[in-house]
């Protein structure tokens, strides 16, 4: 019988998703922001910056064809986890191989070898597919590593709060690049050096927070482990019969697909539409998170009272007012710093509701799973689940940059507003999708949770 992990080592564990949440930032939130500069900021042009093909950017294809390479592989990487016999563990041992090349391959992609576009494309496509099959070796075992280290329900939605504060902590931070950048700057930095450096010093914090979990948790101690009687093929699209976690990933890849193309403009949308300055964006960001905080005790409450269903799609009402603002961030009667705050402000709720509940909902879902079939397959739950999210953020990554330059070769007005009102388009659908979700039949599975909710 696996012993209970102690407290402490929750939290060695929740902190090195604050490792890979900063490791991970700049490649997912500012390669656009480097190749792609707004008006004002002075990198220099390493790459060609309009579209090249069919209406697409160079950063976009970038994007989407390591997005797409990374969507593939995360259920491939839960199976190879699932049927590891590495010493370390099948999922500590994936972890300790991954971690220092993840680490050193988020900050490579910045730093363009030549100046030659030809060169510095190839550069880019190489280093950036690379971070995300090393990304994946990490995080996908890490997130498989959450259902077993969690003994029940209780325990396992315990974990998935703490890995969601964790996550936005390190979140967080990364916001702060370009404030980082700033101050770097102020003290003598060229802009493009002092961006490099900010990227540097992410992967190596993040290095140091990643270790934490392979250096301090015991998995043949503290695990609850179950054999995966299926073959690698069969167990992924065996998950995908599975009707309720079908209807979750058609939701989550809505719920990705809005929410990246709104992180990628972010910057955009402060600089372009507001006139703010760069460092704004970080200031919103922050508010963000840190109001977000605030949210976590009450949607923990609100999950077990009201179940997570109801919870997750007023989440999904929330971001789509906060879409429509940002649709008309600029032709509002206000301080455009009051409008930005806004932004930030109403994101919060649901930025709580969705970095807590989906890994409960895909724990509780795995579980109700194995007892129905005796085929206990978390981590292919959530190989499968980060595979539709990651489709999600690829198709975010090839469109949103395109709309971002509608009509021009240049980030303008009108394309920031379209991708606002694609965005709020993309919540309503995941609202209407999960009404379909039939929570009930997995708390009566479950037995535990359905005497609870009636209680």
């Amino acid at each position: 019988m696996a012993e209970r992990l102690p407290l402490w080592k929750k939290w060695m564990y929740a902190l090195g998703q604050l490792g890979w949440s900063l490791t991970s930032f700049a490649i997912g939130n500012a390669l656009v922001y480097f190749y792609m500069p707004p008006e004002g900021v002075n990198f220099p042009q390493y790459i060609t910056r309009g579209a090249v093909w069919a209406g697409l950017t160079i950063v976009g294809l970038v994007l989407r064809t390591s997005r797409l390479f990374d969507a593939i592989t995360d259920p491939v990487v839960a199976t190879m986890s699932d049927r590891s016999r590495l010493k370390l563990g099948r999922r500590r041992g994936f972890l300790a191989i991954s971690v220092l090349p993840f680490a050193l391959l988020s900050f490579l992609p910045f730093f363009p070898p030549s100046t030659s576009y030809t060169i510095n494309t190839i550069w880019l496509f190489a280093t950036v597919i690379a971070f995300y099959w090393f990304m994946t070796m990490y995080v996908t075992p890490f997130f498989a590593w959450m259902s077993e280290l969690g003994h029940d329900p209780d325990e396992r939605l315990g974990l998935s709060t703490m890995i969601s504060i964790t996550w936005a902590l390190g979140y967080v931070l990364g916001t702060q690049i370009y404030l980082f950048q700033t101050i770097l700057e102020k003290r003598g930095f060229e802009p493009v050096k002092a961006f490099q450096t900010v990227t540097v010093l992410y992967g190596l914090i993040g290095f140091i927070f990643m270790l934490l979990p392979v250096i301090f948790i015991d998995e043949k101690r503290y695990c609850e482990q179950h054999v995966v009687n299926e073959g690698s093929l069969e167990a992924i699209i065996n998950a995908f019969k599975e009707k309720h976690f079908t209807i979750f990933v058609i939701q989550d890849l809505l719920y990705w697909i809005g929410l990246t193309g709104i992180s990628l403009g972010l910057v955009y949308y402060i600089t372009v539409l507001l006139k703010l300055p760069k460092e704004q964006a970080s200031q919103v960001q922050l508010i963000m998170f840190l109001l977000s905080f605030l949210f976590y005790v009450p949607v923990n409450f609100l999950a077990r009272k009201f179940g997570k269903k109801a919870v997750l799609m007023a989440g999904f009402i929330v971001f789509a007012l906060d879409f429509a603002f940002a649709a008309l961030l600029g032709k509002l009667n206000m301080s455009p710093y009051a409008q930005s705050y806004i932004v930030g402000v109403l994101a919060a709720i649901p930025l709580a509701i969705f970095g807590i509940l989906p890994n409960a909902m895909v724990a509780d879902i795995a579980e109700a799973h194995g007892r129905k079939t005796g085929n206990y397959k978390a981590g292919v739950f959530f190989g499968a689940r980060t595979f539709m999210q990651k489709m999600g953020q690829t198709i975010a990554g090839l469109v949103f940059p395109s709309i971002y330059i509608f009509g021009t070769n240049q980030v303008n007005e009108f394309g920031l507003r379209i991708s606002a009102i694609i965005s709020l388009t993309l919540m309503v659908l995941g609202y209407i999708v999960m009404l379909f979700y039939n929570e009930k039949e997995i708390l009566k599975i479950l037995g535990v949770k359905v005497v609870a909710q009636e209680e």
